[in-house]
């Protein structure tokens, strides 16, 4: 099984690891401390909850969730692909997450995907047989590693709020863009996922102190 990140002990660990490799990253944890682990059930219902709360405020996903979870029981891909349009629109999900739900069902259903294969996958790995489902997105693929996983090096060079965090932390000109960050971040491994909760906790930081428009 890959290595994960499982417990506080695991990001300190982490943390002294990036700490040694440049005095930027010192500077970092002084300000955050020890990042939040944001662990998550994994699986489908974990999956799930990360596409219906993509693009919503924490209170509108945490409802629409809700509405969700009342409306599929039990969560399993053949109740989802029996869902009817009543069923749909009583969920509250827009027509893209509906699609994408319904695409990730197809192939739970016809084997062409498993959870469990995911486990001993490096994020390469699990990036490609997440984001071969329509609907699913490199984003969306980052964060079921990082927190569904917990998977060590995992990494979301995409989000705008590691892009911008890293843009102050690393004194950079320019918000990177995602290839941009994602050659930045080699030099973290195998400590990427320590890096991406610093670095979120990194822009808490410096949307509270200073605010920041990301």
């Amino acid at each position: 099984m890959t290595a994960r990140i499982t417990c506080n002990t695991d990001l300190e660990e982490g943390m002294a690891a990036l700490a040694a490799l440049h005095p930027d990253w010192q500077a970092i944890i002084a300000r955050t401390g020890l990042p939040p682990l944001r662990l998550r059930e994994g699986g489908l219902a974990g999956l799930a909850g990360i596409i219906v709360s993509q693009q919503l405020s924490v209170a509108s996903a945490r409802a629409v969730w809700n509405r969700f979870e009342s409306v599929f029981v039990p969560l399993t891909p053949e109740r989802l692909l029996a869902a009817t349009d009543d069923d749909m629109r009583l969920s509250g999900l827009s027509r893209p997450k509906q699609r994408t739900l319904l695409a990730l069902a197809t192939a739970l259903a016809e084997q062409r995907f498993a959870f469990e294969a995911l486990d001993g996958m490096s994020p390469e790995e699990v990036h490609a047989q997440m984001t071969a489902i329509s609907g699913i997105g490199p984003w969306t693929a980052d964060v079921y590693l990082l927190f569904c996983l917990g998977h060590r090096d995992g990494f979301a060079a995409g989000d705008l709020a590691i892009q911008e965090a890293a843009r102050h932390a690393f004194g950079l000109g320019a918000r990177p863009k995602a290839a941009e960050l994602a050659t930045m971040a080699e030099a973290w491994r195998p400590w990427r996922g320590v890096a991406a909760r610093l670095l979120w906790a990194y822009y808490a930081v410096l949307k509270r102190r200073e605010g920041i428009n990301a």
